[in-house]
């Protein structure tokens, strides 16, 4: 996966600009999306499921980590979770830094709940970093590197999988300046961003809904889907355990 070195470039200013808009509006996302299951693909040292109030949150990621970081080592083109067992799953960056995102939209959509959210955060190629990225010369440094996916295009993704656009945010206007002295004296662009050019923001999160064709919901089975969730969460603890005895 070209995501290897994006997680030392958040921790640089300019990734930190990033971050803490994306963290910020996930936290008012996921806060009223309710249900038992949730799971966050990808960067499991950020917490993007801290705001949710789901009694399972579950963070997976291919690559063993040496931080305690509670989560499951898992293919994440091949998901290690029942069909429609999870109510939200989110994909912070991952879907424009692999090979077959495609696929982890298909393996998402299998194991959402009909009903069920998924929320994408990526970089807009129509913004001034994209416009940066076509021009640098050192496509294989973070964030530069991998195909940015714009906002139409996950949308028709989305059509075909059966998903409902519920909505999106862009963010994040100033340029993509290193200094963190340039980022500050910047920050006037964040409103005036969103009032005068609002598709122009540098990253985007866009959230969808699985809607099933001919279904109708009368009554959740909440004993069922409790059961289900209760019976994860153990390989959750165990996983912790056996992080702990390493």
């Amino acid at each position: 996966m070209s995501i290897q070195g994006f997680e030392e470039w958040l921790a640089t200013p300019q990734g930190q600009y990033v971050l803490d808009w994306e963290l910020g509006r996930h936290d008012l996302l996921v806060a009223d999306i309710f249900g038992f299951n949730a799971v966050q693909i990808g960067l499991p040292q950020h917490d993007f499921l801290r705001a949710n109030r789901m009694p399972l949150r579950l963070r997976c990621d291919e690559r063993q980590r040496e931080t305690a970081v509670a989560g499951l080592q898992t293919d994440l083109h091949q998901l290690p979770f029942a069909t429609t067992s999870v109510d939200l799953v989110v994909l912070p960056h991952l879907l424009e830094f692999d090979e077959n995102p495609h696929q982890i939209l298909r393996e998402v959509e299998r194991i959402l709940v009909p009903e069920g959210h998924v929320i994408v955060t990526g970089f807009n190629p129509y913004s001034l970093w994209g416009a940066r990225r076509k021009l640098t010369r050192r496509k294989a440094a973070p964030p530069w590197r991998g195909n940015y996916i714009s906002v139409p295009r996950l949308k028709d993704w989305f059509a075909l999988l059966g998903f409902e656009t519920r909505g999106g945010v862009f963010g994040c206007y100033a340029p993509a300046v290193t200094q963190e002295k340039w980022l500050r004296r910047l920050q006037f662009l964040e409103s005036a961003g969103d009032r005068w050019w609002p598709f122009a923001g540098a990253a985007y999160i866009l959230q969808a809904v699985k809607r099933v064709s001919g279904m109708r919901l009368i009554t959740p089975v909440w004993r069922d889907r409790k059961a289900r969730a209760e019976a994860l969460a153990p390989v959750t603890q165990r996983l912790d355990v056996r992080k702990d005895g390493q």
